[in-house]
């Protein structure tokens, strides 16, 4: 079977995680948007990555635009967050709230932690950041939004690597 890799991020860890993921699958990859119709009707699965910005997914609008073509794919998910991986309710939420109710059941769902690299932000992303850690408080989780971390990982990916070259020799 036939896959590709579609992928929409802010800051590097969605597209290094569609490129270990398309290297360790064999698949090609590509931005969202920047993918063909060929590509996509071609393939018999697609792996999609977003990463997560103020509670959306990259991939969204993405999503929507090609829900014609995806209701006839087998489809994975992957989501890079700073949100914990044990925190099962808020990482669903991202994909209920961004995923339209046709395409959820249809979706196997993978979570990727991400990273913060407080420097190489947007001066606007900075400061939105700061706002909400200040307006929710001094709390352990919301000081950790405003602290460096990297916790991407190419053995992150190895559950998803898994169910794909499952669907590869279906």
């Amino acid at each position: 079977m036939k896959g590709m890799i579609i992928y929409k991020g802010k800051y590097g860890a969605t597209r290094q995680y569609a490129i270990w993921l398309g290297t360790a699958l064999e698949l090609p990859i590509a931005e969202a948007g920047c993918e063909t119709v060929d590509q996509l009707a071609d393939a018999d699965y697609v792996i999609m990555g977003s990463s997560v910005y103020m509670g959306k997914l990259q991939l969204k609008r993405w999503i929507k635009e090609n829900l014609l073509f995806l209701a006839t794919k087998k489809l994975y998910l992957f989501v890079v967050s700073g949100t914990p991986l044990d925190d099962v309710n808020r990482l669903t939420e991202y994909v209920k709230d961004n995923v339209p109710e046709e395409l959820r059941s249809k979706i196997e769902c993978f979570f990727f932690p991400g990273k913060l690299e407080f420097s190489q932000l947007s001066f606007k992303d900075k400061v939105l950041l700061k706002m909400r850690a200040w307006l929710h408080g001094s709390s352990r989780r919301n000081k950790m939004q405003l602290t460096d971390y990297n916790k991407v990982n190419r053995l992150n990916i190895t559950q998803l690597v898994n169910a794909a070259a499952y669907q590869q020799v279906a």
